[in-house]
């Protein structure tokens, strides 16, 4: 599950472009793939933000998470490539299984990936990571 902003609609029903942002075909696939593994090997809900994050960054990083189906069992990562910033939410079941020490473990090898220009595959890292800390549910 993916959150992203809001886009005005034209009338007709038709998705969003997906190929707005910053990630390829193949790029989205394989995060598509990751989110997955990490959802069914956890039993949590993992989702990803990319885009621009409102001041304070930490409370509009919670409140996009607050709008998730299942916040209580939910992560999320929020990423602003342009503003450099970067959180991870989890909720009140997640944080149990995921405490902020490994959250904070996993947002440090994603930006290190993401400051050698590699946000798809810090993404991916950082969910693989995540998931594996938070263990079958």
């Amino acid at each position: 599950m993916t959150v992203g902003e809001a886009r005005p609609t034209t009338g007709t029903d038709t998705p969003p472009d997906v190929l707005d942002g910053p990630f390829s075909t193949r790029q989205l696939l394989r995060i598509d793939e990751a989110l997955r593994l990490a959802d069914q090997g956890t039993g949590l809900v993992f989702s990803i933000y990319v885009g621009g994050l409102d001041e304070p960054v930490r409370e509009h990083a919670e409140r996009l998470h607050r709008q998730l189906a299942e916040p209580d069992k939910s992560v999320l990562i929020a990423i602003s490539p342009n503003q450099r910033q970067l959180e991870i939410v989890t909720g009140k079941y997640a944080r149990k299984r995921i405490p902020d020490t490994y959250a904070k473990l996993a947002a440090l090898s994603m930006v290190a990936a993401f400051g050698g220009g590699d946000l798809a595959g810090g993404v991916i890292q950082g969910l693989d990571q995540l998931a594996s800390h938070a263990g079958k549910g």
